[in-house]
């Protein structure tokens, strides 16, 4: 790969990938403003750090192993100020959230999967509540259904989806 290909490929994958990065920080900092901060310095690291991205590798565990350290470093940053984790805390909790991490991609592809599977009414359902964000109020006159009869529906749907996922899931592993 050549390196405008390269550096093109290490813009998408940062870009794409900027939320689930601010939340893992905000998992180890627990505060917006200081997240932001750590974010910050962890883009300008990775961007330093270009020669070492390989697109044929996985982005998010090495973006968050640069978090992690940006983390601690932010931490003896700010030694003075009241502590709410220390060093080691912050490594559990690391290590935690990258495993959740590497687990929702796997739930995700399951619950698309489960998505296709579903009544196209039930399908219909589930794009206009949390799709396209409407009220259970506003999906119920869309439909012409008791608002009463849309929860029912919602709720029906949802546990036959997380049925699903877990299913998949459990093949899975």
């Amino acid at each position: 790969m050549d390196q405008t290909s390269n550096t093109e490929d290490f813009i998408r994958q940062l870009a794409e990938h900027q939320n689930r990065l601010y939340g893992y920080v905000y998992s180890l900092v627990g505060d917006h403003s200081r997240a932001a901060d750590v974010v910050q310095e962890t883009n300008l690291v990775l961007w330093r750090k270009i020669e070492e991205f390989q697109s044929d590798k996985p982005f998010l565990p090495w973006a968050f192993a640069i978090a992690r350290f940006q983390v601690l470093a932010h931490l003896r940053d700010r030694k003075r100020e009241r502590m709410l984790l220390d060093a080691s805390l912050v490594e559990t909790l690391s290590a935690e959230a990258e495993e959740q991490a590497s687990q929702i991609d796997s739930v995700r592809e399951a619950l698309r999967l489960c998505l296709q599977r579903l009544e196209p009414d039930h399908r219909e359902l589930i794009e206009r509540r949390y799709f396209r964000s409407m009220s259970v109020a506003d999906v119920a006159e869309a439909l012409n259904r008791t608002v009463g009869a849309v929860k029912v529906a919602l709720l029906r749907v949802r546990r036959q989806l997380a049925g699903c996922v877990q299913k998949r899931l459990a093949a899975e592993s």
